[in-house]
């Protein structure tokens, strides 16, 4: 009775072994397969941003610098006025560690100038897209939302360069605007009746890993205009936002759109320089 009670015992033992063998070699076959899987996604989507950090916005700007955008600034007398000039304002934001900005105004007997300066760090929180990609995409959204005209096949590379023709120093800005059929062509964006090919807004090639260009002169006719020039430019997954506006204290003056275009460019090439400092 023993033995015949103990053959099938080990037989049904066998047995359980053996489809406990099969049953972890099938399933650890499948876990096997997915593990790599998983860790390829995972791979893929923890490339991290280059940048973890912002700088801070009200100091990213130097004051030589200031000097040239705000050229009311050395006008201010008081001395207290004239730091807390230069400090600049934090913009609002809930969270330091993605977007802090800063503005300035700052008022001269000939114009009135104003100053952004923005930074965005994009985190993806998407297992499959990359910090870098999900900036990017973040990027083209603010190009097409600038709707920069086509460039013009005739300008080339001038159309992106950063000192257009000395041709273009005779800009709408000495010119005061008279005809109302003058008044008229200065729509959301420069005219091209007015505005030289190279100034347009357009693509940069020589700021970051991409940046654009934009320049508008408001369209109101009873009051003085006023330019804003706007250059956005990404590197890796921090996207700054440059917003530079002069109105002039006179009607009829138009601000200087090569002068503001070249003051905007340089900061942002400042910029770009720090953050890869």
């Amino acid at each position: 009775m023993q033995r015949k009670a103990y053959v099938p015992g080990a037989a049904a033992l066998l047995v359980a072994l053996l489809a406990g063998c099969t049953s972890g070699s099938g399933s650890g076959g499948t876990t096997d397969d997915a593990n790599p899987g998983d860790a390829g996604t995972a791979t893929a989507a923890a490339q991290p941003g280059k940048y973890r950090t912002l700088p801070e916005p009200c100091g990213a700007v130097g004051q030589s610098t200031l000097d040239s955008l705000l050229p009311g600034i050395k006008q201010i007398t008081d001395a207290d006025q004239r730091e807390a000039a230069y400090a600049g304002e934090a913009t609002l934001t809930y969270d330091t560690d993605r977007k802090v900005g800063c503005r300035w105004k700052v008022e001269s007997t000939d114009a009135t100038d104003h100053l952004l300066v923005d930074f965005e760090r994009v985190v993806s929180y998407d297992n499959a897209v990359s910090d870098d990609s999900q900036a990017k995409a973040i990027f083209a959204t603010k190009e097409t939302a600038a709707d920069l005209p086509e460039p013009a096949a005739s300008t080339g590379a001038a159309s992106d360069s950063a000192t257009p023709s000395t041709s273009d120093s005779a800009t709408p800005s000495t010119t005061p605007t008279s005809s109302s059929s003058a008044s008229s062509s200065d729509s959301a964006s420069p005219s091209a009746s007015t505005t030289p090919a190279a100034l347009q807004p357009r693509a940069l090639s020589d700021l970051g890993d991409e940046a654009f260009l934009d320049d508008a002169l408001s369209s109101s006719g009873s009051t003085a205009k006023q330019r804003t020039v706007t250059v956005v430019f990404r590197t890796s997954n921090v996207i700054v936002t440059i917003e530079y506006e002069e109105q002039p204290a006179t009607v009829g003056v138009i601000p200087d759109s090569q002068k503001m275009q070249d003051r905007a460019r340089k900061l942002a090439a400042q910029l770009a320089d720090s953050l890869n400092g």
